[in-house]
């Protein structure tokens, strides 16, 4: 039993669309873990000092994640791999054994430095912190400082797990990581307070390294530390990884930054920056996050092979279907955002003015969904090319647009009332504290749309413009997304007499018809339009995932 539980996990995926569906599909229990892992923070403490404390806490652990792990993450590996897998085997285990040398080495040098001087970073970075938020918050960061070296080897294990298609393994360490965090939550924190949930992060890091040791070891690629390693192949690896390093770092920094102009905003206002952070990043992980890493090995293998026909098609096939998802999700999550969060969040100390403010905060997130999805996937397109410095000189813009937009929007809440007012108005939440925070997400949402912008533009002055496919699915998918908003939006009015909104039940169920009344019309109106994409999600799910009988090439196999 145990021996084809493993050969089932091992199993090696080739199709575009069922890597990513298998991806998506992780990704969903994943976040289904997450909700569970959110529920319980918001109503154990609310959104206040506590929460507060909690996410900052990870900012700097998570920049040296950053910072050290994209120097060895899959877009920098597979790449580098695939070409050592084509001259032999044996070097590219001497490439891996010298790569995780060296980066093991670099991880805990930078933790231990990190530690010694958390209580200098954690005074500059939240200025508006009190004395006792900020020793917590020393203390929490000291212990998630372990947190990077656990991921940051997973992250490159992941390399070798990606590269042999072994996608299975690669989608359930986020889940174990979440589990992890539950697991905190629920049994550490009753017993150590709150330095027990710094320890679920570490547990949830520590599993989500473990799953991947014993398939990579049956593949015989499991690294091997060594305390002499080769300068030449950190060098070339250091000289491709950089700019991408430099891209991620930048990308971390404006949420860094973000918070720290969140501590100044008033309390509670970096937990609902994260709490709706982290509901916006559903669709993002399932849709474009999935079918970037699902594309990513391909993509790397036809650009080697000099196949850039096949590689244009393969990313336009990508882009497709991320625009065909994502477009929905993001106006679902516009119009059923007080739904979502009251379903996943509301309980507890997590109280009516927290879900108001969040759901606000959501729908300034949802608004860049599509952009976040398609800027995955472009970054992902330069890098498996070997093209680093377009996404760094982009992540630069984005940064830079994200960090003065939030001060832009905070200085003009403040002077021009009658700017706050509108968005206020808008969302509706006039009659709430705290709306200052909402400058965050929106300036987040400016920063994503013009980092997609400027990548679709230099994309076709690099490569060539995608065929009138992509087009046609943008229109197909926002046309069919616009009367399913409509129909979601006036399901609600008619549920909500139906059940009682006093109660999580009645909340879910009437977010929930109104959300499959609305995609029923959505996916009638695509099949008015002619929607291809349609034919081809049903192709891939019927024959590659219930395995039924298929007359004829496979059109969703990418394989190399």
């Amino acid at each position: 039993m145990v021996g084809k539980l493993f050969k089932f996990i091992e199993r090696e995926i080739s199709g575009l669309h069922e890597a990513a569906y298998l991806l998506g599909f992780f990704a969903l229990l994943s976040q289904l873990l997450g909700f569970l892992r959110d529920r319980l923070l918001a109503s154990q403490f609310g959104a206040g000092e506590i929460l507060d404390v909690y996410y900052a806490s990870f900012r700097v652990p998570d920049l040296i994640f950053i910072l050290s792990s994209s120097m060895v993450s899959l877009s920098v590996l597979i790449p580098f791999l695939s070409r050592k897998q084509q001259e032999g085997k044996e070097y590219a285990r001497a490439f891996l054994d010298s790569v995780f040398s060296a980066f093991f080495f670099f991880l805990i040098v930078v933790s231990l430095l990190a530690g010694i001087f958390a209580p200098e970073m954690t005074k500059s970075f939240f200025p508006g912190f009190t004395t006792g938020m900020l020793q917590t918050t020393v203390l929490l960061m000291r212990i998630l400082l372990l947190q990077p070296i656990f991921l940051g080897i997973s992250n490159l294990f992941a390399s070798v797990t990606q590269l042999e298609r072994r996608f299975f393994v690669y989608a359930l360490s986020p889940i174990l990581y979440n589990f992890g965090i539950v697991v905190g939550v629920l049994f550490l924190y009753p017993m150590f307070g709150l330095s027990g949930l710094a320890w679920g992060v570490v547990l949830g890091a520590v599993l989500h390294l473990g799953i991947q040791i014993p398939v990579i070891a049956r593949t015989g690629m499991l690294p091997r530390p060594r305390l002499s390693f080769s300068m030449s192949v950190i060098k070339e690896v250091l000289l491709v990884s950089l700019p991408r390093t430099l891209a991620l770092s930048l990308q971390n920094i404006s949420v860094l930054l973000l918070t720290a102009l969140g501590s100044l905003l008033g309390v509670g206002s970096i937990a609902i920056f994260n709490l709706s952070w982290n509901l916006q990043s559903v669709p993002l992980s399932i849709v474009g996050a999935s079918y970037s890493l699902a594309a990513f090995p391909t993509l790397a293998g036809l650009w080697n092979k000099g196949e850039k026909g096949n590689f244009i098609a393969t990313l336009a096939t990508a882009m497709r279907h991320i625009v065909f998802w994502s477009m929905p999700a993001l106006v679902l999550f516009v119009v059923l955002r007080a739904q979502i969060v009251r379903t996943v969040l509301g309980s507890g100390a997590f109280d009516w003015g927290d879900t108001r403010l969040t759901a606000a905060a959501l729908a300034l997130f949802a608004i860049s969904i599509v952009a976040q999805s398609i800027t995955l996937l472009f970054t992902r397109c330069y890098y498996a090319a070997g093209k680093t410095r377009t996404p760094l000189l982009i992540a630069c813009g984005g940064a830079l647009t994200t960090v003065l937009s939030a001060f832009l929007f905070s200085k003009l809440f403040a002077s021009v009332p009658i700017l706050r007012y509108f968005l206020e108005s808008l969302l509706r939440v006039s009659d709430l504290h705290g709306t200052e925070m909402l400058a965050l997400p929106l300036a987040y949402s400016v920063g994503s749309i013009v980092s997609a912008g400027i990548f679709w533009i230099f994309f076709t002055r690099h490569f060539e413009k995608f065929d009138l496919a992509v087009s046609r699915t943008f229109w197909h998918s926002l046309a069919g997304s616009v009367f399913m908003g409509f129909i979601a939006y006036g399901l609600l009015g008619v549920l909500d007499g139906v059940f009682n909104m006093h109660t999580t039940l009645g909340v879910f169920l009437q977010g929930l018809l109104a959300g499959l009344g609305g995609l029923l019309v959505w996916v009638f109106v695509l099949y008015l339009l002619g929607n291809e994409e349609i034919q081809e999600i049903w192709k891939a799910v019927h024959h590659k995932i219930w395995k039924a009988k298929f007359i004829g090439p496979d059109p969703t196999d990418t394989s190399f």
